[in-house]
């Protein structure tokens, strides 16, 4: 399977709640060049998972508007959550992307590459910005192999 963790893009720092933070203009930049990039890559056959937080939730309409919002993907998810929300290893759809929260995103990372079940630190990961994983058997062994990591600036 193919998972991307994707960030949410830049947000207003102050609203009536966390949960609804919206997309500054530079924010929505930033979802727009990612999402485009994404786009050019990603099969029909993706599955959109958000967050239920307004900025993740503009994140992902950047890219699509066939995207389904997950509460347990919210700010402070753990990364069981995430993992289990997807499917890893086997998938929920053969691509799934996240749309979701530092640290869980970074933590999730970190988890699946270094195959620890609790590494002592997450990844960090810019606002805007993407990990591509992908899940393969090598030898009897699963393993993670990181396949893009991509930032808006780069884009």
């Amino acid at each position: 399977m193919n998972l991307i963790l994707w960030r949410h893009a830049e947000a207003e720092d102050v609203a009536a709640s966390d949960l609804a933070r919206q997309l500054t203009t530079r924010g929505r930049k930033q979802a727009q060049g990612v999402a485009k990039w994404l786009r050019a890559r990603l099969g029909d056959d993706a599955l959109i998972l958000a967050s239920p937080a307004a900025r993740t939730i503009q994140t992902a309409e950047a890219l699509t508007d066939q995207y389904r919002v997950v509460p347990d993907l919210a700010p402070g998810a753990s990364v069981d959550a995430v993992l289990a929300a997807v499917g890893w290893p086997h998938g929920a759809a053969p691509t799934v992307v996240v749309v979701g929260h530092q640290p869980t995103l970074g933590e999730a990372a970190g988890r699946l590459l270094s195959g620890e079940a609790s590494p002592s630190r997450g990844w960090a990961l810019k606002k805007g910005a993407l990990y591509w994983l992908a899940s393969r058997e090598r030898d009897g062994d699963a393993q993670t192999v990181l396949l893009a990591a991509i930032t808006p600036d780069l884009v």
